[in-house]
């Protein structure tokens, strides 16, 4: 496919602190961004070797047989964020029907329809799943899902995947949200024709910026994968920090326990101001309230961002990071639940 539908929108995301700063005039510094579902306890980086600023990026540098072993996946494309996978993917086939989740990760929906697909919106239960299933080319699930944290059973993973690939499709996993709980994953049988697995650094590891992500499938389509994205995907310290990091295990494990713990205890807090999770994962919290928007402009005149969705009206949190942040988020929500109390609901 050698075209695009410029037309197309393309969606908001989290972030977006200097655009919140210059719209409620308060400066970017003092903002606590919730809108995100970053790690804020980001694995620490140490200082890149002065050489790697200076040289081409070259394979062999250990940054694949690490992703393989942290992942326990057989073969890995790095790629410059799964990003940039969800945008190259929808050029790898013909125009067919695709079923992505809904709520969800809306990126995936704006790149397979710009390049000429059918888009199936399907709501996240495994029966609704399981009906759509016999009509789709390619089954995109974001598991644990964004924004709900919805999950399914490895089992009926891996038979939606025996029934579409039968039939030359695929089903695609964006784990983006799946390290801290990693027996979850499928990147163990991304081997597998037909299964695509998406796993990336930005959110577990707290490493956004350095945009590092990884395709896990059969190596044919990582050849053909590999071919449309061209070579020097990513920058040598970029490489070099993701090898750094896939490495420390220890810290994994540590850091898995800890954003458990937070992500109960947000839970908590969330609860005891009215905002009781509708779903949610370890790094952030998902809550269903047609009030979402007064809760959303309340927090930004307070200098916290979240995360809105209109369809259906809901807020995402992510963790706050340090006791003055988990403090200034129990403060407002204090302050706004008497505020929204009085609002009528839309």
């Amino acid at each position: 496919m050698d075209w695009l539908d410029p037309a197309l929108p393309r969606p908001r995301h989290g972030g977006r602190i200097r655009e919140a700063a210059r719209h409620y005039g308060i400066p970017p510094e003092a903002w606590l961004d919730l809108s995100t579902g970053i790690n804020p306890h980001g694995w620490a980086a140490p200082a890149v070797p002065a050489e790697t600023w200076h040289a081409l990026p070259e394979e062999g540098d250990g940054l694949v047989a690490a992703a393989r072993a942290c992942y326990r996946a057989s073969h890995v494309l790095p790629v410059a964020g799964s990003q940039a996978a969800i945008q190259a993917l929808p050029h790898l086939r013909p125009p067919g029907r695709v079923g992505i989740l809904t709520p969800g990760y809306a990126e995936h929906a704006h790149a397979w329809r710009r390049t000429g697909h059918e888009v199936v919106p399907v709501t996240a239960s495994a029966d609704r799943v399981g009906e759509a299933l016999p009509t789709l080319d390619v089954l995109i699930l974001i598991h644990p899902n964004n924004p709900t944290g919805t999950r399914f059973l490895r089992r009926h993973l891996l038979e939606w995947h025996s029934r579409i690939a039968a039939r030359g499709g695929w089903l695609v996993l964006d784990e983006a949200f799946m390290d801290p709980t990693p027996h979850e994953s499928l990147a163990a049988q991304s081997h597998l024709p037909g299964l695509i697995v998406l796993r990336s650094l930005g959110k577990f590891f707290g490493l956004a910026g350095a945009r590092v992500g990884f395709v896990c499938a059969a190596p044919p389509l990582l050849e053909r994968l590999d071919a449309l994205l061209g070579p020097w995907t990513l920058a040598g310290p970029s490489r070099w920090i993701a090898t750094k990091a896939l490495r420390d295990t220890a810290w994994q494990a540590g850091m898995r326990v800890r954003l458990h713990q937070e992500s109960r205890r947000l839970a908590s807090l969330l609860t005891r101001h009215g905002l009781t999770p509708t779903g949610g994962c370890a790094l952030f919290q998902w809550v269903l309230t047609p009030q979402a928007p007064a809760w959303e402009e309340a927090l930004a005149r307070r200098g916290i961002l979240v995360r809105r969705f209109d369809t259906p009206a809901s807020l995402r949190f992510g963790l706050p990071g340090q006791d003055r942040e988990w403090e200034r988020l129990d403060q407002a929500l204090e302050k706004i639940r008497r505020e929204v109390s009085c609002l009528p609901v839309p």
